[in-house]
């Protein structure tokens, strides 16, 4: 005979646990930064007391049975006596992290008897458990709630601090939750509380708000221009100049004449910021592009992604916006050649023997260097004391493949002095982005019926025929150059593409030969001699 069992939270009753009964959560593993989804089946019977894990699930899974045992007997609950079976299917995918904690935990009070199960088919979950019940943030919860919406589900149910995370996902009840007690209340009540309000943490506005001004730089009107243009069409730009002369502070600016991020390009980043780990407590859409600035010292794992369990690398939480290698020469050689392929396919593949995840990588490479070792080749006022082949051997650290994926080389000179004391107040960010939103708008037309390409340097050879045709003469002074400079089909490609910028921030509808020869200046290491001790 059935004995009656009543639970610490809400007023309701369940029975005992019949002697075998199945119950079924639902929650969702990453790959890459998509979700799929995983139902977490626990499968409790009369028996010897003890618990089977399948489904592929890794050492973080396999130890949330003790984080639940201590958390169900903390909030008046207690683990089953019996034996269970829990399976994560699909189980050909290896299940990762902490975040099934929660969903295993109901399934368990589930098949234990210990409150109704009928609920949980509406919802998917996920949460880490503190041993006292309490719902820790976890990773990646912003594919699983698009995931979520797309297969159909009511709503999801979240810990408190992904709440905001979630939420933006529009079509889809989202719930914060501080503990296994409220979560227990919400499936055992009829009456639920409201769901979170979507909440967009940064405004477009928020870049107004940037403390980085091109306003604050004296001189280097010649460097700014450039950074607009490489701004305007998303463009690769490397500078090289002498030791402070201006160029990591320049380059930390452009993040405030970038414009804002399109909702597509919004929820694209978040999501790849949301599987790293990235977002802070309580964010929501990131809206600002990112600028990433990884130390000389990091490995091509860190710079690319992957790992033991693959995760986005620097150049994917780059993605739509910028990452900056200051002093890049002194990046290790390996590093910077895996960059090479992510430069023309906008995407890395991480390979494993049972699976492959793909992380996007659409980014602008900004880089920095000094022309020589001792940073002053070419320096109008200081002379180099680099010995003979030093340089060479230097600037042989960047390959000629990966030299020739950057579109813009820029010359940095020392400031004069009357540049620096002048009181003359420089040009803000504001105004260069208003420019470079203009220039964005003209490409979002020219380019609105094509898939992934919203900027100039994403153009294809199809696209660069038919919106960088120039004229007798412009093929002339392209040939010219072409020839004397020994320049790679690439480099042709990547001068009509900076032209067609060019054309763009001044609003001409086809490509000047001012244009061209402006695009062509921005080749300086292709010039023969360029590096050469004077």
């Amino acid at each position: 005979m059935s004995t009656i069992h009543s639970s610490p939270v809400g007023d309701y009753t369940v029975k005992e646990t019949p002697p075998s009964r199945l119950v079924k959560t639902h929650s969702a593993t990453l790959l890459g930064v998509d979700a799929v989804p995983v139902d977490l089946e626990v499968h409790a019977a009369q028996g010897q007391p003890k618990t089977f894990w399948s489904g592929l699930p890794d050492n973080a899974v396999r130890e949330s049975q003790s984080r639940i045992e201590a958390a169900l007997k903390v909030n008046g609950y207690r683990w089953p006596g019996m034996r269970m079976v829990i399976n994560l299917a699909p189980a050909d995918i290896r299940k990762e992290g902490s975040g099934y904690d929660l969903p295993i935990a109901l399934a368990i009070l589930g098949a234990s008897g210990q409150i109704p199960s009928s609920p949980f088919s509406e919802y998917m979950i996920m949460g880490e458990l503190s041993l006292d019940g309490h719902l820790l943030p976890v990773r990646g919860v912003l594919p699983v709630a698009i995931q979520a919406r797309k297969a159909g589900f009511r709503g999801i149910l979240v810990p408190r601090a992904n709440e905001t995370e979630a939420s933006v996902v529009e079509g889809l009840a989202t719930y914060g939750m501080e503990s296994l007690r409220s979560v227990v209340d919400f499936f055992c009540n009829p009456v639920k509380p409201a769901p979170v309000t979507p909440q967009l943490q940064n405004s477009p506005n928020e870049v107004s708000r940037l403390e980085l001004d091109f306003a604050d730089v004296r001189g280097q009107l010649g460097v700014k221009r450039a950074l607009e243009v490489a701004a305007a069409g998303g463009h690769n730009v490397i500078l090289i100049g002498p030791p402070g002369t201006g160029k990591t502070m320049l380059a930390r600016r452009m993040p405030g004449i970038l414009p804002v991020l399109s909702p597509v390009e919004a929820l694209e980043t978040t999501k790849i910021h949301s599987v790293a780990g990235k977002l802070g407590r309580g964010s929501g859409l990131v809206r600002m592009r990112p600028f990433r600035s990884p130390h000389h010292t990091i490995s091509d794992v860190a710079l690319v992604g992957g790992g033991g369990i693959p995760n986005p690398g620097e150049i994917s939480l780059a993605h739509n916006g910028v990452l900056f290698l200051d002093e890049l020469p002194e990046f290790k050689r390996t590093v910077l050649e895996v960059m090479r392929q992510p430069l023309e396919d906008r995407k890395v593949t991480i390979s494993r023997a049972r699976f492959a995840v793909e992380y996007p990588a659409n980014f602008m490479l900004l880089a920095s260097m000094n022309p020589c070792p001792c940073g002053y080749l070419n320096h109008p006022e200081k002379d180099c004391s680099c010995a003979p082949g030093v340089v060479e051997r230097y600037l042989q650290r960047i390959s000629g493949p990966l030299l020739d994926r950057i579109d813009l080389h820029v010359e940095v000179v020392p400031v004069p002095f009357r540049e620096l004391a002048s009181p003359e107040a420089s040009e803000s960010s504001a105004d260069v982005r208003t420019r470079v939103m203009d220039a964005r708008r003209i490409q979002h037309a020219r380019f609105s019926g094509e898939e992934g390409v919203y900027c100039n340097a994403l153009m294809s050879g199809r696209l660069l025929r038919t919106h960088c045709a120039i004229d007798a003469n412009g093929q002339q002074l392209l040939r010219t150059v072409m020839e004397k400079l020994d320049l790679s089909a690439r480099a042709h490609d990547r001068i009509l593409k900076v032209a067609r910028t060019i054309a763009d921030l001044a609003g001409s509808p086809r490509i000047a030969n001012e244009h061209l020869a402006e695009a062509i200046n921005y080749r300086s290491m292709d010039r023969s001699g360029w590096g050469n001790k004077r």
